[in-house]
């Protein structure tokens, strides 16, 4: 009688462990006030440095274009001369003051190749913008899968810490009975205490990723993050790799943006191989006669030493340099994608298996073995077995949603586009 009554009890059990598992593989519903990625992003695009790094790099460019396009300024030009001589030179009776103006005047083109320069240098900010953007989404999405896998992995955890509460418990009214041995209850207590031990981990997890995340956001997390979300797997993620094409990424484009620029810093260099002319004109008064007469002066620099042309070098090879990275990065862009497109097909694969046969196959076999251990049909080492399996399995679907995410938001980053991330 005694048998059949811890059977019956080991199987009321079994029975609330079956329900806590079949509950947890569910999305979480709860009354919380859940916080979704999207609230996540927009929230950091709100305090994050690096968007403010990038504003003032734009603006500093679009001030740059201002001073490009200025032309130099005039001189005031003063000068006195017969001063504090002797005879008839002494103190200023024979002195002779010249005051006017000096104008510079650009040639070679040199205004317009600074506006050249300084408006490739502000598309390449506008660039740089939308490459902070798009750094700060995957950081993000990053932080926020890491967060919602450590949920997730607590939840987890403590099922895993009531199933081995609950073994316990089933073991010691086995014990009781007489039906089993002594160190199935002391094999039972350790795994209760592996199981707490291993939820203090999780929780602990949890509180790290969750504090990266509130980190970025720059606001406290108050409810839970979107489980709904993390566990889902985009239709599509499994099928045909799209075209490997580097064309119109962020990557490429600011690529070419560093090859206009250098371009045009050639342009500069070869215009600045042209000589400026100064032009004067001045008023001189002779304090001898009080008489006035005008003086017309024009400077033109002659290029002994320097006559631009290493400058002009420099600027070719820089630009040679330049285009061979706008190469480099067309190559890289394209591994890369097609990396993570495989990293993307592999871990939806992955989830979809893990989180289907595999998942149910195991819960499955956990339940016999539940059930097959209270009817003494089953060892211990069979039921512990069982689920280990289970665990392992539930532990893996995790890890393949959270490399899934992960890949679909570096993806995402590698193949953005300028106009994909504009504000």
């Amino acid at each position: 009688m005694h048998r059949v009554l811890a059977a019956l009890m080991a199987v009321a059990s079994c029975a609330s462990i079956a329900q806590a598992q079949s509950l947890a593989s569910q999305p979480a519903a709860t009354t919380e006030n859940v916080v979704t990625l999207n609230q996540a992003l927009a929230l950091a695009g709100t305090v994050s440095p690096s968007l403010d790094s990038a504003a003032a790099g734009v603006r500093a460019a679009q001030e740059a274009r201002t001073v490009a396009g200025l032309r130099p300024n005039p001189s005031i030009v003063v000068e006195s001369e017969n001063l504090v001589g002797t005879g008839q030179y002494r103190g200023a009776r024979s002195a002779e003051t010249t005051a006017g103006v000096a104008l510079p005047i650009e040639l070679g083109g040199k205004r317009s190749a600074r506006i050249g320069v300084a408006n490739s240098q502000r598309n390449r900010a506008d660039i740089n913008s939308a490459i902070a953007m798009a750094d700060l989404r995957l950081r993000v999405t990053q932080a926020y899968v890491e967060a919602a896998a450590a949920e997730q992995r607590l939840v987890i955890a403590r099922d895993q810490t009531a199933i081995a509460e609950n073994a316990l418990k089933a073991a010691r009214t086995r014990v009781t009975a007489g039906a089993g041995a002594p160190i199935d209850e002391q094999r039972a207590d350790v795994l209760r205490v592996n199981a707490g031990v291993a939820e203090q981990k999780a929780r602990l997890a949890l509180d790290v990723a969750r504090g990266n995340l509130v980190r970025l956001i720059g606001k406290p997390i108050d409810g839970a993050l979107d489980l709904g979300w993390f566990r889902s797997v985009r239709e599509g993620a499994y099928g045909p790799q799209m075209p490997v094409r580097a064309d119109g990424t962020l990557a490429l484009a600011a690529a070419r943006a560093d090859v206009d620029t250098a371009s045009a810093q050639v342009r500069l260099a070869r215009s600045q191989r042209v000589p400026d002319v100064t032009i004067s004109a001045s008023a001189r008064r002779l304090a001898a006669t009080n008489d006035t007469a005008a003086v017309v002066g024009l400077s033109i620099p002659f290029p002994l030493f320097n006559n631009g042309a290493a400058a002009e070098r420099q600027a070719q090879a820089q630009r040679d340099q330049a285009d061979a990275e706008r190469r480099l990065a067309n190559l890289n862009v394209e591994q890369d994608i097609a990396g993570a497109q495989a990293d993307l097909q592999s871990a939806a694969a992955s989830a979809r298996a893990a989180g289907g046969p595999a998942l149910t196959a195991a819960a499955e076999a956990a339940r016999i073995a539940r059930i097959g251990y209270a009817q003494g049909k089953f060892s211990q080492l069979d039921l512990l077995q069982a689920e280990q399996s289970l665990a392992e399995t539930r532990a893996g679907y995790t890890d393949a949603l959270s490399a899934y995410h992960d890949a679909e938001a570096r993806l995402a980053r590698l193949t953005s586009t300028p106009s994909d991330v504009a504000p």
